[in-house]
């Protein structure tokens, strides 16, 4: 038998100017008289919007908007307070369970500040990062079987984001390196290996491109480039750079400069294909320069008033 939603209200009007809080809004936009839309999501079909919100959040901290921020994080938290209302409807868990759960954990993973210790309490980020993944480890021993300290990397994370996170799981259990120049050379050898890789193979058009994924050469390629990717990924940590974070800016980059070149192409009236490569070079070039005038006289106007 179903459990009730969180703090039913069912003689709020429909105004819901009494509702006190998101937890009975969001009960009663799951309730029998509520909103059909609402009403029918589970926590599958919500998951596109979960992960829609995360990023815009990154975009609002991009854009360095506070009011853009904390827009998008209501909306990020209203994701969060609707799969706790399903799993309140299924007898699971209510929004009051996660937010306790959550509190237990921070302080139970900060015994140097909720705890007081010793003097052997962590004093650096460093020492706090594997104190946490010692404690999460102990508890996972008393739970359930934790077979590995890579066992809780989200396997749907995004490729760039999860490599980085095995990378940092195995580097608090003590196998990193000490210095980034071995990290470097590593690199380096993977890239060797996949020039080597690709000697004798000619760029392919797009038409190949189903063939190729059947052929063990292409295999070989494929997994050189991702020995690549993931050494490039252990460069980026060793440099404090989030790889996720560094190509989508990249990326948000080139879009910016590639509407400056439709741009260009629109107002003198033709297409982007009609023009040679020399000419869409130019325009390139002008969007780079433009991008630097742009930052440099925003780094002006926040320079102090004398």
């Amino acid at each position: 038998m179903k459990t009730p939603p969180l703090n039913p209200s069912s003689s709020t009007p429909q105004d819901g100017s009494s509702l006190s809080n998101v937890v009975d809004i969001m009960a009663t936009l799951r309730g029998p008289d509520g909103c059909p839309w609402d009403r029918e999501q589970t926590t599958e079909s919500l998951k596109p919007y979960l992960l829609e919100e995360v990023y815009e959040v990154l975009e609002a901290i991009d854009a360095k908007d506070p009011s853009a921020l904390k827009e998008e994080l209501g909306d990020l938290l209203l994701q969060i307070l609707f799969h706790s209302q399903i799993a309140s409807e299924q007898g699971q868990f209510s929004y009051q369970d996660v937010k306790k759960n959550l509190g237990d954990k921070l302080i139970r993973r900060h015994p140097h500040v909720f705890q007081k210790q010793d003097n052997h309490s962590p004093t650096t980020s460093g020492e706090v990062l594997r104190q946490w993944e010692q404690l999460k480890q102990q508890e996972k021993g008393h739970n359930q079987a934790a077979p590995s300290v890579l066992g809780t990397v989200p396997k749907t994370s995004p490729a760039l984001q999860r490599a980085l996170q095995v990378q940092k799981r195995a580097s608090r259990v003590g196998f990193d390196w000490d210095t980034i120049e071995p990290v470097l050379q590593k690199f380096k050898e993977e890239l060797d290996e996949l020039y080597a890789a690709t000697t004798n193979i000619s760029n392919p058009s797009d038409d190949s491109q189903d063939s190729l994924t059947t052929n063990p050469v292409h295999s070989d390629i494929e997994a050189e480039f991702g020995d690549v990717l993931f050494s490039l990924v252990n460069v980026s940590r060793f440099l404090h750079i989030n790889p996720e974070e560094a190509l989508r800016k990249a990326t948000n980059k080139f879009i910016m400069r590639f509407h400056y070149v439709e741009s260009e192409a629109t107002r003198h009236g033709q297409n982007l294909k009609d023009y040679p490569p020399e000419k869409l070079e130019h325009w390139w070039e002008a969007a780079k320069r433009q991008e630097t005038n742009s930052s440099h006289r925003t780094e002006t106007s926040n320079e102090p008033l004398p």
